[in-house]
């Protein structure tokens, strides 16, 4: 599967940006998607995880309360709305896709998308 994300930008502290991840080529509704981001100089983080149906998310500690995962499978769309972000948020953000049952807070996934920049200043 083939995947596009888009949304990334430059933000004040405290605002909002919502990404979204297009995806190709193969059955969409197939895949837990995710989210995860890497931070200058860290390691690849998990953020967010959606199930095939979208009936179960999970998320990362850092992020509960803040962000929320979705799916269009009609679509073959994920996004992540991202609210009241903070500079510790600043990262590239990758989604991907996992060719499995059950969603995990992992960075174990199967596809990447290209990745987008997100910017958060102070």
């Amino acid at each position: 599967v083939q995947l596009q994300a888009s949304g990334g930008g430059l933000v004040q502290a405290g605002g909002s940006l919502r990404l979204s991840c297009a995806a190709s080529g193969r059955t969409f509704s197939n895949y837990v998607m995710g989210w995860i981001r890497q931070g200058p100089g860290s390691e690849r983080e998990f953020v967010a995880g959606i199930s095939r149906s979208g009936s179960r998310t999970e998320y990362a500690d850092s992020v509960e309360g803040r962000f929320t995962i979705s799916r269009d499978n009609a679509k073959n769309t994920v996004y992540l709305q991202m609210n009241s972000l903070t500079p510790e948020d600043t990262a590239v953000y990758y989604c991907a896709a996992k060719s499995t049952m059950v969603v995990v807070p992992t960075t174990r996934y199967d596809f990447w998308g290209q990745g987008t920049q997100v910017t958060v200043s102070s």
